[in-house]
């Protein structure tokens, strides 16, 4: 059975790509194509279909892993109003003024359009010298001081604080035995969701 939070990826996914035309992912967080990013994930083969009927653009900061638009997210090369979704997946983090990115993906975002987001809250540090740095971390709280300016706003959390746990134990030998426990452990107990990796949320443009 899929978890909370792998039901509201794809459900909020594939609303994007159903609803919008011009969709922004900054930073290829999507991992759905390689000649555009760094990655690719292959348990998300299902998104490709959805990218023959819009215009999928990628921004970067660097043109290393050769994005569409190259670009900080604090100060977007784009048009006011001209996309119908932003997707930004673990990027915030590594961005030295968070609140300048959310204030810039608003405003590129049309009226009604998407802001779709992951950042982690308890997660290991994992920068890249010379790439980006690794900044912050985000409360459910912070997530909803962000999108202030922003209407229904909804927040997910990924993982539960067993499996948490599990995720910060260096020895990747042990960390896989803990995390497979931990997952147990938080599918028989009543968690908050306030101790999580880390959050998925969406959010309206007004």
């Amino acid at each position: 059975m899929k978890a909370p939070s792998d039901l509201f990826f794809e459900k909020s996914v594939r609303a994007i790509f159903q609803r919008g035309r011009r969709i922004l992912d900054i930073g290829g967080g999507l991992r759905v194509d390689r000649s555009r990013g760094n990655v690719e994930d292959p348990a998300r083969a299902w998104i490709k279909p959805l990218l023959q009927d819009v215009t999928y653009l990628v921004m970067d900061p660097v043109p290393t892993y050769h994005p569409d638009l190259v670009g900080d997210v604090m100060a977007m090369p784009c048009e006011d109003a001209s996309f119908d979704a932003v997707l930004c997946l673990a990027v915030l983090e590594h961005v030295p003024r968070p609140w300048d990115a959310v204030r810039e993906m608003r405003r590129v975002l049309k009226p009604g359009g998407t802001l779709f987001c992951y950042v982690p809250f308890l997660s290991p540090y994992h920068a890249m010298p010379g790439y980006y740095g690794d900044y912050f971390r985000y409360t459910e709280d912070g997530i909803r001081s962000l999108c202030g300016d922003f209407t229904d706003v909804e927040v997910v959390p990924v993982r539960g604080p067993a499996e948490t746990i599990g995720h910060l134990i260096p020895s990747s030998a042990l960390r896989s035995a803990c995390v497979r426990l931990g997952r147990f452990i938080d599918a028989h107990r009543k968690a908050s969701g306030k101790q999580a990796a880390g959050y998925f949320f969406t959010a309206k443009k007004p």
